[in-house]
């Protein structure tokens, strides 16, 4: 089962998975995803994983080895105005398919987690550091985490844990304006719109292709020496947001205006350390971010321009950043 496997990683994981042989349930509810990023050989559920009652016949159904669980909202700085629907569908959400994965004996449980769980901390971010979550999402992953850990503890549950950072690439839904700075800087650009950076744009990110990020997490399950431990999956290289931006220009042969409006509540420098995924993995080269934009861009093209979809779950509008609300 790959939940979320209409949306971006985990299309890519649902094909990754297909690729080493192994057949496939999507289960997605399209909020976020695109169901012509479904695999073709994929069984496609339109659904939530807030359904448990669809949960549990999909379980019985297919009776699956391993869950891989991707979907989620993921969207950091908006997740402070949203906390009720962030921890609905990030934590309620994963624990349903938890519950569902201990009744049918998984063989492993794979979790697509974040960098946010880190927080503003040391850098490069490496798996030994406390984690100190500085946003409502990064703590929705934390509390995941916490509950893989237990449930492996008491009821035996298999896991692997990823923490993925500023992924990017083919499939990803570039018409939302409240993540995915890639996505959105290629958007604008398309639409000849100006391209809006928060504050300074000093702030550092490394940024993944998705090559980098769904295979490993695909193939983790056939490594037993996995279960149970957490990774940092990515890219080692990082920049400004100031640089990203002329270099997403610079790729796409074209020039907008460079709007900088008010800094919002995020960390600064978020970029990690990846010598234990090498560890485990294998030693492997990374995309470089000009290949992977160029790589991009060739897609986003072919996408064509995307609207931003209203998003009606605001919960909070105080300190919410005026840019949103357009």
């Amino acid at each position: 089962m790959v939940t979320g496997g209409a949306g971006f990683i985990g299309s890519h994981v649902a094909r990754e998975l297909l690729l080493l042989g192994y057949d496939v349930v999507v289960l997605d509810d399209l909020s976020g995803g695109f169901k012509e990023n479904v695999p073709a050989k994929a069984k496609f559920t339109q659904g939530s994983v807030n359904d448990v009652e669809l949960l549990s016949k999909l379980f019985k159904q297919h009776q699956f080895d391993h869950v891989f669980h991707l979907a989620a909202y993921a969207a950091e700085g908006l997740s402070h105005f949203i906390k009720r629907f962030n921890y609905t569908n990030n934590v309620i959400g994963s624990v349903n398919l938890i519950n569902e994965s201990v009744k049918n004996n998984i063989k492993c449980f794979v979790f697509t987690s974040s960098i946010a769980v880190y927080g503003e901390n040391q850098t490069p971010l490496n798996e030994d550091l406390v984690p100190m979550p500085e946003d409502s999402y990064g703590i929705a992953k934390l509390a995941v985490e916490l509950e893989l850990k237990i449930s492996q503890k008491m009821f035996g549950l298999n896991y692997v844990i990823f923490r993925p950072h500023n992924v990017y690439g083919e499939n990803q839904n570039i018409g939302d304006k409240f993540r995915n700075v890639i996505g959105i800087f290629m958007n604008n650009i398309m639409k000849n719109s100006p391209l809006v950076i928060f504050g300074d744009g000093k702030q550092t990110r490394a940024f993944s292709h998705i090559s980098d990020v769904a295979p490993l997490i695909a193939r983790s399950i056939e490594y037993p020496r996995c279960y149970g431990e957490i990774f940092n999956v990515g890219a080692d290289e990082s920049c400004t947001i100031n640089e990203l931006a002329q270099t997403v220009m610079k790729v796409m042969d074209a020039k907008v205006e460079i709007v900088h409006v008010e800094a919002r509540n995020e960390v600064k420098h978020a970029y990690a350390d990846h010598e234990k995924v090498r560890k485990f993995f294998g030693l492997r080269e990374y995309v470089s971010l000009q290949e992977g934009l160029a790589q991009m861009v060739q897609w986003a093209q072919r996408a064509g321009i995307r609207k931003s979809k209203d998003f009606e779950s605001i919960e909070i509008y105080k300190s919410l950043p005026s840019v949103w609300l357009k």
